[in-house]
């Protein structure tokens, strides 16, 4: 391989010249180099790290899947290891640019493979510049944690130990972050409708990489714990617990004394899909959504949650696929063997664990008196649905919802764990209004 004239370039400890370029502050020490492939190449530095590339170059087939010695390497293979080492290093896509800038530069590459190379690693994202210093919340206030993240620092830190996240985050790439920076950049793409190049200058990490790191939490998040929103079996929903919930919303005027919750449908709008656009237009509110039907109780948290569903489902049909009838039937109790009920709209039938306001145009003044007190204290379903567009501000942005390109279903189902853990540690208007106090993350989150 050809020499550079500066060879103080070199940096201690490297066997091969490097280019005098930011790019290659710090080159590994490589230890071993093998084919995997006709245009790849798996590269293992004295560390024990392994990068695979795309070779940047045209390799002899008799080279294909053989273990060479670097130190044996051709020129133009030997060109390949450098510049794959110094982009790899950065993760970030726009460095391949550069690279083969560098490489056509130093006569490595021909005008012709640097024409087609280059126009073939044009990156989608914009090339936003990354900061050199990571993100660190130590660095940040209380008012800016609750600002960006809504919640405290502190509280950061316990939630997540509470969600049992893994210390290091890693993506499919092999990228690899923090659980605290990983849960920030969750928390700061659903609390508000942003974009991720929003959030490079904050995190100093490009727009992939952003992308990754949220998906990778989310994804984690519902697996982990979405038998909370599915399961009325939890230690928070004892018969000890719904008696005293039931105590609470009958001395806020409710005319049942054993109604422990409230069940209603909520119509969430996205985009216009390109596909299905029958299926889930809502013609009562005249938009493409999705449905979600959620169980509230008087503690500010959610009971529970079925969906997505689509948008053309009317709510008795949603109580019918969620099952959550055959779960208040074994679940919905006293203590004594007396049976306990949720409340919801004249759209849900009758059933012993399920009742509903008078129906029909001549009610009478008991009635009609009857229904009133119900529907006082049947609001509060409403006011947790606008806790989860109001905390999570990017469910509420409809163009950022495209089914089928974003896991919209998902995201909302996510998001409202994670509301429920906001309760947990700040109460709720819900449970301020029925003077009841939410359980602690421990207790939640079991």
């Amino acid at each position: 391989m050809a020499k550079l004239e500066n060879e103080e370039t070199r940096p201690r400890g490297c066997k091969y010249p490097t280019p005098p370029c930011a790019l290659a502050k710090t080159l590994p020490e490589i230890t071993a180099c093998s084919f995997v492939g006709l245009y790849s190449v798996e590269i293992k530095t004295d560390d024990g790290y392994q990068i695979g590339r795309r070779i940047l170059g045209t390799l002899r087939e008799d080279n294909e899947n053989a273990d060479v010695n670097p130190r044996e390497l051709g020129r133009d293979v030997a060109v390949v290891v450098d510049v794959s080492i110094i982009f790899s290093l950065r993760y970030e896509m726009p460095r391949i640019r550069e690279t083969l800038l560098l490489a056509h530069h130093f006569k490595f590459l021909s005008h012709e493979e640097f024409v087609l190379l280059y126009d073939l690693n044009k990156p989608k994202n914009p090339e936003i510049p990354c900061g050199e210093r990571r993100f660190d919340i130590d660095d940040l206030c209380d008012d800016e944690c609750q600002t960006n993240f809504r919640f405290f620092r502190n509280d950061i830190y316990r939630l997540t130990e509470v969600l049992d996240l893994p210390d290091e985050i890693e993506c499919y790439n092999d990228l690899v972050v923090d659980k605290v920076e990983a849960l920030a950049m969750f928390l700061k793409r659903f609390s508000y409708p942003c974009r991720y190049a929003d959030m490079v200058p904050s995190f100093s990490r490009p727009i992939p990489q952003i992308c990754m790191i949220t998906n990778n939490v989310m994804n984690f998040i519902y697996d982990r714990w979405r038998h909370l929103l599915f399961d009325l079996n939890q230690p928070w929903l004892s018969r000890a617990n719904l008696e005293l919930f039931a105590a609470a919303i009958h001395d806020r005027g409710a005319a049942l004394e054993n109604c422990w919750a409230f069940v209603d449908g909520t119509v969430r709008p996205i985009a216009r899909p390109g596909k299905n656009q029958r299926v889930l237009y809502n013609g009562h509110k005249k938009i493409h959504a999705i449905k979600f039907q959620s169980v509230a109780a008087p503690n500010g948290l959610i009971a529970n949650l079925y969906g997505p569903v689509e948008g053309k489902r009317h709510d008795s049909s949603m109580l019918r696929m969620s099952g959550l009838l055959n779960q208040l039937q074994q679940y919905s109790y006293k203590r004594n063997g007396d049976i306990l009920c949720i409340y919801g709209d004249p759209a849900y039938p009758l059933r012993p664990q399920l009742q509903g306001p008078f129906k029909g145009a001549r009610l009478t003044l008991d009635q009609n008196a009857w229904n009133t007190s119900m529907s006082k204290v049947r609001v509060e379903v409403e006011w947790i649905f606008a806790d989860v567009v109001n905390y999570f501000k990017f469910l509420d942005f409809k163009k950022n919802l495209k089914i089928g390109l974003s896991a919209v279903g998902k995201m909302y189902l996510s998001c409202a764990i994670i509301l429920n853990a906001h309760t947990c540690l700040y109460g709720s208007t819900t449970s301020t209004y029925f003077g009841v106090d939410p359980p602690t993350l421990e207790q939640y989150f079991l």
